[in-house]
């Protein structure tokens, strides 16, 4: 009787054994799968031209690529740049109505006097509630590409000291560096900086998130013009914002970005800072220019004349002791 029970017992455990496998098969199948639409869905970020492949699109820096080869920074040149490197990694417009982010603001000015100045900017960015809620679900960071006008140049030591207190994100300085080169060799200088955007740092009904960020700038001697004033332009930024997802570790972190202003669009949506830079007039040069010849051929005379009434003197004295 015991040896029935026992087998009666060991075939309830047996049969309890299989529903419960049975039970958390077809639980977890549709999880999987739903889990694979996602990743698929997620990792398919880009708008561009699927052929192109990730490997074009930048990983880290986006400035970096483009100086790789010495060349001078103008428009056409990077807007050929942009169209290679940058436009092919753009979110596909699903991925951009799921992660809805506006620039709703910009403030730019210069602040200080003199030759050392520092650019500062206000940038506002607007997103909703259900948009903080999708965000969660990415690594987020703005990306800010500052093109600076040629003769002026970042402060590397003192972008340095701010990344250093936490007052900046990830900085590089591209381009020009070289104080010593006069402004008419010099080319431009491009800072980009990388600030990361965590969405829980909002509370309550706040739908903005601000970035404020201060470039530390020195300018050249500038070339010579008739008003005395050379004026640097300060256009608008590139800003873009880049989200990249992965689950797991299943695959690689995908990335995309989305551009919240494009410096190269027809019309600037903000007014341009301007900074009005001292330099010599023409005129005032070639007075300068005629007034030292002339001084240096009076002081090249007198010297000329003093040493022949030297030698005069001199040989007057030894014919008197002679």
């Amino acid at each position: 009787m015991g040896t029935m029970q026992g087998i009666m017992a060991r075939d309830y455990r047996k049969y309890v054994t299989l529903w419960i496998i049975f039970i958390c098969t077809v639980f977890f199948m549709p999880g999987t799968s739903s889990l694979g639409e996602l990743e698929e869905h997620i990792l398919d970020l880009h708008a561009g031209d699927s052929n192109m492949g990730l490997a074009h699109c930048p990983t880290n820096w986006i400035m970096k690529s483009y100086f790789e080869d010495p060349k001078a920074l103008d428009d056409s040149h990077f807007q050929d740049f942009k169209k290679r490197k940058v436009y092919p990694c753009l979110c596909k417009e699903t991925v951009s109505r799921t992660l809805k982010l506006e620039l709703s603001g910009l403030g730019r000015r210069l602040i200080g006097e003199g030759s050392h100045r520092q650019l500062s900017s206000s940038i506002k960015i607007k997103l909703n509630k259900k948009s903080r809620v999708n965000l969660l679900s990415y690594s987020c960071k703005v990306i800010v590409i500052e093109i600076l006008p040629r003769g002026i140049f970042a402060d590397q030591f003192e972008l340095q000291h701010l990344f250093e207190r936490g007052a900046l994100g990830d900085i590089a300085v591209f381009g020009d560096t070289d104080l010593e080169l006069p402004t008419v060799r010099s080319n431009n200088t491009v800072v980009e900086i990388h600030m990361d955007v965590d969405p829980t740092s909002l509370s309550g009904d706040e739908d903005a998130l601000e970035i404020n960020l201060h470039i530390p700038l020195h300018v050249r001697y500038p070339p010579l013009d008739e008003s005395g004033y050379v004026t640097a332009v300060f256009g608008e930024p590139d800003i873009l914002v880049g989200f990249s997802f992965s689950i797991g570790g299943l695959r690689p972190d995908r990335s995309c970005m989305s551009i919240l202003i494009d410096r190269d669009s027809a019309e600037p949506r903000h007014s341009p800072v301007t900074w009005a830079v001292p330099s010599g007039i023409q005129m005032h040069a070639s007075i300068v220019s005629v007034v030292t010849f002339l001084s240096a051929a009076f002081s090249a005379v007198v010297i000329i004349l003093a040493t022949i009434f030297y030698s005069g003197n001199m040989s007057s004295k030894s014919s008197k002791q002679s």
